[in-house]
């Protein structure tokens, strides 16, 4: 027999004692960082958004992990992995500085869901030129958006969240990097 999965419910209406999921339910604690409370509510609104791309980022790697395979499983399933955990990092970075500023990092499955960029992974790959071309377009695109983020961060004279996500940055061009050399070359 099928099983079928459940209406998903509507992230805007609170489940129990829950906040609804939303921009706009990003709460500022009191803290004594010097940045005026306007910007750190925009840094945290859009760190978190970062945060849900890199958690989004985060699974893409893992599930290629899961299931590359072909005559270069071995070093891929291995880079992969060490994508997976170097991403995993950067996700700890952007959910801490949310924290430091006096936000709450929102990094559930469910706003993740809801509030990624990337593009969704396809489910059905499995050889390793396959899982390169569909991990090296997300690194890109994450990429992408930590550079605009930088930009965002200036805008607003957070030199502190501009410099995780240069760091973030150079990071993930780096993975980018050894990817696509499976896609380069003879």
């Amino acid at each position: 027999m099928a099983r079928t999965a459940p209406p998903r419910p509507d992230s805007s209406v609170p489940r129990g004692n829950s906040e609804p999921r939303s921009p706009t339910a990003t709460a500022a604690y009191p803290t004594k960082n010097d940045l005026p409370e306007a910007g750190r509510r925009e840094a945290v609104a859009l760190l978190n958004q970062r945060l849900a791309d890199c958690i989004d980022l985060q699974t893409q790697s893992k599930q290629a992990h899961w299931n590359v395979k072909g005559p270069s499983f071995i070093a891929l399933h291995k880079l992969f992995d060490e994508i997976n955990t170097a991403v995993a990092e950067y996700a700890d970075l952007l959910a801490e500085r949310v924290v430091q500023l006096g936000g709450i990092a929102e990094g559930t499955v469910g706003v993740v869901a809801e509030r990624s960029t990337l593009v969704d992974y396809p489910i059905g790959l499995s050889t390793g030129a396959e899982h390169v071309a569909a991990l090296s377009d997300a690194l890109a695109m994450f990429g992408r958006t930590v550079r605009v983020g930088i930009e965002e961060m200036n805008e607003l004279e957070d030199a502190g969240s501009a410099d995780i996500l240069t760091e973030i940055s150079r990071g993930v061009d780096k993975w980018l990097w050894f990817v696509e050399a499976h896609q380069q070359g003879g």
